[in-house]
Formats: structure tokens, sequence, C-alpha cells
């Protein structure tokens, strides 16, 4: 009998296909996002070397409260961009993780490119 997969395992396909066109180099890393029910993190990597360049995330002391909604995205989009400016890199590429570009992952890039990342 064939089952219908779940949400999860359906996302890691979208996810694996998304994979095969997007990665990120030390010019212009890969900005990874991942949700879970109560957090959302965010990370710059350079897939040339496999290295993660910064990271930012809900559990940060920068950022307190709740981190399952669409406010506390915003907030970890615009870390996210401040630590990768600081680091030197302005333009990356979005890897959305599988999730559709809506809710918290869409606050997330639109608060990230407000505060100035190229994507």
């Amino acid at each position: 009998m064939i089952t219908k997969p779940n949400r999860n395992e359906a996302r890691k396909r979208r996810h694996v296909r998304v994979r095969g066109r997007v990665s990120g180099t030390a010019a212009r890393p890969r900005l990874n996002v991942f949700r879970s029910n109560k957090h959302i993190y965010a990370q710059l990597v350079d897939d040339a070397t496999g290295n993660t360049l910064t990271s930012a995330s809900t559990l940060d002391k920068e950022l307190e409260g709740n981190g399952g909604n669409v406010e506390a995205a915003r907030k970890v989009g615009e870390l996210i961009a401040k630590r990768a400016i600081e680091k030197g890199h302005k333009s990356v590429v979005f890897d959305r993780g599988g999730y559709l570009y809506h809710g918290r992952i869409q606050a997330l890039a639109d608060a990230a490119r407000e505060a100035g990342l190229e994507f």
C-alpha cells in the first residue's frame, strides 16, 4: 500500500529539489532558514567549504519573547542581516528550506532585505 508522505517528509523532498539549484559560495553565501513550531533559525553557509559563517535565531539572548510568530521572524531577519553585513557579506542566496514563501519565512526574508541584504 502506498502511503502519503507526512508534511515534514514532503518539505524535505522540496528542500532537496531547491538545494539542487541553490548553492552558496564564499562571495555569495546561502541564507538557510529552518522553522519549528516554537522557533525560527537562519544561518549563512558557504557550501564550497561547508562552513557556517554566521547564524541567528529566536533563541539568541538579544531576542526575547515568543519565537513562533511573524514578529519574531522579522527580528531574526534583521539580526542575520546585521551580522552578515558586519562580516562583509552583502549579497546572499536565499534558501527557504522547502517551506512555502509565506508567513514567517516571508517576514524573515523581507526584514533581511530591508536591513541591507541583497537577494
